[in-house]
């Protein structure tokens, strides 16, 4: 079995090859460290969900988690939740249903199952790719920094079959990395974020090496697009609810 003890992100530390991104074994190791120093406000968005998903979470219904990585929203979801959950009047087993295409993320994803009573129960594990997905009775879903590693042709479908899937009511949280019309704008975020980057003990190297092997990998969106996307699916109500830098978290209502 793979060790699945968390370190330090330096996976960009020494000079590398040019390659793509990809969520292997090396990444999920470090992804807790690596997503906590890379994602500004990030902690904060993860305990937001727990509590947006307590407050539009429907009896009975299904809760989904698009690209659940360790499963930091999930476990964040169930915290807020498992009361109701455990509930016997509950009909629903497995509510909470965690989806990625990396088995190294699930595998870390289900040893950490273990430490939180009755999520066993409550949580459903699957290894498949989220555009495959069959959405069906959902209150919450989430795409937390999922969507901007889809193809952006593919976007709009995805959109729309986890809107057919949702109840009335419900809540969908997308959470990007995100551009920005005006160049200028642009410019000096990105160069605000490496700063942040670097201020999280990360070097020019990592940085520069990383931006490179996620170029063709995360294409990121700017928020009208977004927008019109969602709200021409047919959400009723769009909006950002944090920003900080060129990284956004959304909410959008059925």
């Amino acid at each position: 079995m793979a060790n699945k003890t968390q370190t330090t992100d330096r996976i960009f530390a020494e000079n590398m090859l040019p390659g793509d991104f990809v969520f292997d074994e090396k990444v999920a190791g470090v992804f807790e460290d690596m997503i906590n120093r890379s994602v500004p406000g990030y902690g904060t968005i993860i305990a937001m969900i727990g509590i947006l998903a307590e407050r539009y979470y429907q009896k009975d219904s299904k809760i989904y988690d698009l690209g659940c990585s360790l499963g930091g929203a999930t476990f964040s979801v169930f915290e807020h939740l498992k009361d109701q959950l455990e509930d016997p009047s509950n009909a629903q087993d497995h509510a909470i249903i965690a989806i990625d295409n990396s088995t190294a993320m699930l595998e870390r994803l289900s040893a950490k199952q273990q430490e939180f009573d009755g999520a066993a129960n409550c949580i459903e594990g699957r290894c498949e790719n989220i555009q495959a997905t069959q959405i069906e009775n959902a209150s919450v879903v989430i795409l937390n920094f999922t969507l901007q590693f889809i193809p952006p042709e593919d976007r709009a479908a995805l959109i729309k079959k986890v809107f057919q899937g949702m109840n009335s009511g419900g809540i969908l949280i997308v959470s990007e990395k995100i551009v920005f019309p005006d160049q200028h704008l642009n410019d000096l975020l990105i160069e605000l974020y490496h700063q942040f980057k670097e201020n999280m003990g990360y070097s020019k190297l990592e940085i520069s090496q990383k931006r490179s092997a996620l170029e063709n990998v995360l294409i990121p969106e700017t928020l009208d697009s977004h927008r019109d996307r969602i709200l021409q699916t047919g959400f009723s109500s769009f909006e950002v609810w944090f920003q900080c830098f060129n990284f956004a978290s959304m909410v959008a209502i059925k």
